[in-house]
């Protein structure tokens, strides 16, 4: 089979581990996924993180055309959403991402890429900011990620039902937790994050 070029972009849950690997896939799910591939697929994709810490939508459409246009990916695999939520949160002070702001650059972004390549687009709905499902956190998140789900319907693009996962987890009550903070993903988290991802990609 033909190299494929995957690009997963996001914010730190994709980038994680990233600086400290010389290859720079992280220590994450992406690598998960990549050694998926490599084990269960029977080849090995070309797989660029692009994930960046703290980044929210309006950081993507600032870096799209760099990071993903001008890469020329088979496939973008897109995680964002969890920040545009949790500086709401933490830093109520600066300029928010209201879901129709959100909405609208994510649109941007579909529009980019479709126009400008022939990539495959996969959404990832945003995992889950504390490990309660009615959190506020979790509640401010449920619009974003109502946005996600259109979008994912209105372009017929397929959705990664992420955070989906991650709550029917919590409702488990299993202890095993999915997170280090409330966000940051334990290896726990990744692998339920790349399972959900091979399961909705690969295993159709």
């Amino acid at each position: 089979m033909a190299c494929e070029r995957i690009i997963f972009i996001g914010d730190s849950i994709t980038e994680w581990g990233k600086a400290d690997d010389r290859l720079e896939i992280g220590d994450n799910y992406v690598r998960m996924i990549r050694d998926h591939y490599a084990t269960c697929e029977g080849y090995l994709p070309e797989i660029i993180n692009k994930g960046i810490g703290g980044n929210r939508i309006t950081d993507l459409k600032a870096r799209w055309e760099e990071d993903v246009i001008a890469l020329n990916p088979d496939v973008v695999s897109i995680s964002i959403g969890i920040n545009d939520v949790w500086r709401q949160l933490d830093d109520p002070d600066m300029d928010q991402v209201t879901p129709e702001m959100f909405e609208t650059l994510y649109r941007d972004l579909i529009k980019a890429t479709q126009s400008k390549t022939k990539a495959k687009i996969i959404l990832m709905e945003p995992t889950v900011i504390e490990e309660e499902r009615h959190s506020k956190g979790n509640t401010l998140l449920i619009p974003y990620v109502s946005v996600i789900r259109r979008l994912s319907e209105a372009y017929h693009l397929p959705l990664v039902k992420t955070h989906e996962a991650f709550l029917n987890y919590i409702d488990q009550a299993i202890g095993l937790p999915l997170t280090i903070d409330g966000v940051h993903t334990t290896s726990t988290g990744d692998t339920l994050m790349s399972e959900t991802w091979i399961k909705t990609i690969l295993k159709k």
